[in-house]
């Protein structure tokens, strides 16, 4: 089949960048840790070439940096970088869901609300129990398809790409701090999809206030 080639280049090359993502996102390539293609097409028994692109793809996202000579080193965010990150996620968050008060949801909302209920469920229950892996999962989820109910994909990818690198930062502080981590883990999420569910703008409005600012506090502290 002429393409067939490409087509199953491209799904390795997407399915490496996520098993690596997964693996950042789990503190299992810490900041800082340097590898090359060839040592990534070793570990997954494939070839170079899906790899490189996948490694590229996530350079492109933020979450690698080329090494000149070296091949690639997992990027180090400060907490310059992190307070940077929570200004963007609250200009977008709060322009989502000024948008859903003035123009309402997306087609097909209600089913999409069903899931959404489903992740703020999981992630909360992540966050009691301080599982950080399985939060991040569900929590990943849940702001993407929140997101969605505005029905404009360039504004849930910005957004998810910009929680996937807030994550990044902080997993590794939180992994430090097992102890404080049930502390330090944000768990409003039944409380926020409630609040769209009524459509009532002044709580979700300080439902996101308290998000962000749960965020800015805890970096403060670091």
């Amino acid at each position: 089949m002429p393409g067939s080639g490409a087509v199953t280049r491209n799904t390795l090359r997407q399915q490496i960048a996520d098993a690596l993502r997964d693996e950042v996102l789990a503190g299992r390539l810490p900041p800082g840790t340097e590898f090359t293609v060839k040592q990534i097409a070793e570990q997954y028994e494939v070839s170079a070439t899906p790899v490189r692109e996948a490694l590229v793809d996530l350079a492109a996202q933020g979450l690698l940096e080329s090494v000149q000579h070296r091949g690639f080193r997992v990027r180090i965010y400060s907490v310059a970088d992190f307070v940077g990150m929570i200004e963007a996620r609250t200009l977008i968050v709060d322009g989502i869901f000024r948008r859903l008060v003035e123009r309402g949801t997306a087609p097909g909302a209600a089913e999409m609300l069903v899931s959404v209920r489903r992740r703020a469920e999981e992630a909360r229950r992540a966050a009691h129990s301080g599982s950080l892996e399985v939060l991040i999962g569900y929590d990943l989820r849940f702001w993407r398809e929140l997101s969605g109910l505005v029905g404009n994909t360039y504004i849930s990818e910005f957004l998810h790409r910009i929680r996937v690198q807030t994550w990044v930062f902080a997993v590794p502080h939180l992994q430090r701090q097992p102890e404080l981590m049930r502390e330090a883990l944000w768990n409003g999420h039944r409380e926020l999809v409630e609040a769209v569910t009524r459509a009532d703008p002044d709580e979700v409005r300080r439902l996101v206030h308290a998000y962000n600012q749960h965020g800015l506090e805890w970096a403060a502290g670091l």
